[in-house]
């Protein structure tokens, strides 16, 4: 083979290494940290919207209204967050970010939910059988809810010429079990705009 064609082999391997770009590199962040790669939703979007909106739910006074009516706190359940979005997002995160919010608020009381019920009702039912009298937990003793939260997520896109406007808005409700009244309702609206660049050779 002759020296030219070795080294013009040579060049191209360089060459498409070089397109290659480096290699990953892997940083910790704090977790409170804003980091936005994708323009999709994202930790900081969950956190952020459940921390605004679960703190203005309990400074308007249907909770006022009910500890007057009722002499004790309100009791809230976590509904179903449909994602309504062209996205795939993990609601359970948004949920458990929901239900952090409510627990650390000391303003109302939290029950779980359906799914963890039926774990604690299994765990309850095999306590009869196998524990001691003293330690066995009671049955048919639940706290009941009186109000349910329930919501979704939604997305609209705009996009043209590499660029893309990407528009969330999410949509929560809690209602009265008893009487199916809507005690609170809110939107919060988050737009992003996402730029791809082009390759540059």
């Amino acid at each position: 083979m002759k020296k030219t064609t070795i080294f013009l082999l040579v060049a191209l391997m360089v060459m498409i290494s070089a397109c290659g770009g480096p290699s990953r590199t892997v940083s910790r962040v704090g977790v409170e940290e804003v980091t936005d790669l994708s323009g999709r939703w994202n930790d900081t979007d969950s956190r952020l919207v459940a921390q605004k909106m679960i703190n203005g739910m309990i400074q308007r006074p249907w909770i006022d209204n009910f500890v007057q009516n009722h002499g004790r706190k309100p009791v809230v359940i976590v509904g179903n967050i449909r994602n309504l979005s062209s996205e795939h997002i993990q609601t359970d995160t948004f949920i458990s970010d929901i239900e952090r919010e409510f627990v650390n608020s000391g303003r109302l009381k939290f029950v779980a939910s359906s799914e963890e019920r039926q774990q604690i009702r299994s765990e309850r039912m095999q306590q009869q059988s196998y524990s001691s009298m003293e330690t066995a937990k009671r049955l048919a003793a639940e706290t009941g809810a009186d109000f349910m939260l329930t919501g979704s997520i939604k997305t609209q896109i705009d996009a043209a010429d590499g660029k893309q406007a990407k528009f969330y808005q999410v949509d929560l409700e809690l209602i009265n079990l008893e009487t199916n009244e809507k005690v609170w309702m809110d939107t919060q609206k988050i737009k992003k705009l996402v730029e791809q660049k082009k390759a540059k050779w």
